[in-house]
């Protein structure tokens, strides 16, 4: 079935709505600062594992959050998307618009897709306030990523059966400069939780001021 185009016309009559309750207050309520940390990498390098265990080390510290999976958004809200390029730009856009709803209500957003292009990354970045998008790299080599794939994602592309697959048929960019660079390939999933959380810390963003 032929997908509709996603383009749509701006209606002049909807107008944003300024909340009485903004931002700034829902984070002093909730104790900390409200922001996205975007981890990407290629499928395998650990990304949804490492998320979801910052997210309980956060949970730890009393923190509000909540996870975007990849393969979790794609069962619902990106379900009518494929894996073109054009796809994943828009799903990409989607989840951004998802997560500046989530820090405009004082959460901290995580989120873990591999987002292989700059531009797109760089998308979400635009979107929000200087200092609101945290770009994590899981930077992981190919044949771990591999030798974890126990979908067998990885041997199917080889094999020509999955078009356009990261890593292997489709590039991955790396960006120029990411905030925070883990090697999730060769560090314990600990060391990397901490790595991410000192800087949270070190940068103020677990306390309101």
């Amino acid at each position: 079935m032929q997908k509709e185009n996603m383009s749509v016309e701006k209606n002049n009559n909807v107008i944003w709505h300024h909340a009485t309750v903004t931002r700034a207050r829902r984070e002093a309520q909730n104790g900390h600062k409200s922001f996205i940390l975007w981890f990407t990498g290629l499928s395998g390098s650990g990304k949804s594992t490492l998320a979801h265990a910052v997210e309980e080390e956060l949970y730890r510290m009393g923190c509000k959050t909540f996870v975007f999976d990849g393969d979790n958004v794609r069962h619902g809200l990106n379900r009518d998307l494929g894996f073109s390029q054009e796809d994943r730009k828009e799903n990409i856009r989607r989840i951004g618009e998802m997560c500046k709803l989530f820090i405009e209500a004082g959460v901290i957003a995580l989120t873990a897709f591999i987002s292989p292009y700059k531009k797109n990354r760089n998308m979400i970045r635009q979107m929000v306030k200087e200092g609101d998008f945290i770009e994590i790299y899981c930077n992981c080599d190919l044949d771990i990523c591999e030798r974890r794939d126990v979908k067998g994602m990885y041997a199917k592309a080889r094999r020509g059966e999955i078009p356009a697959f990261t890593g292997i048929s489709a590039p991955y960019e790396v960006s120029d400069n990411p905030e925070i660079i883990v090697d999730t390939g060769h560090t314990a999933l600990e060391g990397c939780v901490n790595k991410i959380i000192e800087y949270l810390q070190h940068n103020a963003l677990l306390h309101t001021i």
